[in-house]
């Protein structure tokens, strides 16, 4: 079977041989994370103090989450910006009582760790 010339065209730009060139044809993907409440009221701390509230949280589950919601009455940003501030201390102090109620069958202490490590990740 003879190839048609669309069909020469794509096989010589496969071949480098042939001296022909790739096709550049690209699909730009833009991922966006969507985040519910309570993972969005995470505060974007210093540095020293994300690191200090995962420390917090890795031995007293939800002791971190608790310090973190006093820097968002601080000034400390978060990715909910149409609600208010206290709304946003009362979302983190909910997550807080969240870990240490659940901290009793391990679901709280491991969330903890992983609230923790996304305030490192945030305050970077």
């Amino acid at each position: 079977m003879e190839p048609s010339p669309k069909d020469g065209e794509s096989a010589a730009a496969a071949e480098p041989g042939r001296g022909g060139t790739a096709p550049s044809s690209g699909v730009v993907v833009q991922v966006r994370e969507k985040k519910g409440p309570l993972r969005a009221a995470i505060p974007y701390m210093p540095f020293p103090v994300a690191v200090i509230c995962l420390f917090l949280n890795t031995f007293v589950p939800g002791l971190g989450t608790f310090v973190s919601a006093f820097t968002v009455l601080c000034g400390a940003r978060t990715d909910l910006p149409d609600r208010h501030m206290c709304c946003v201390f009362w979302l983190n102090i909910a997550a807080a009582l969240i870990q240490i109620l659940t901290a009793i069958v391990m679901v709280g202490w491991i969330m903890s760790i992983f609230w923790g490590m996304d305030m490192v990740i945030l305050a970077r």
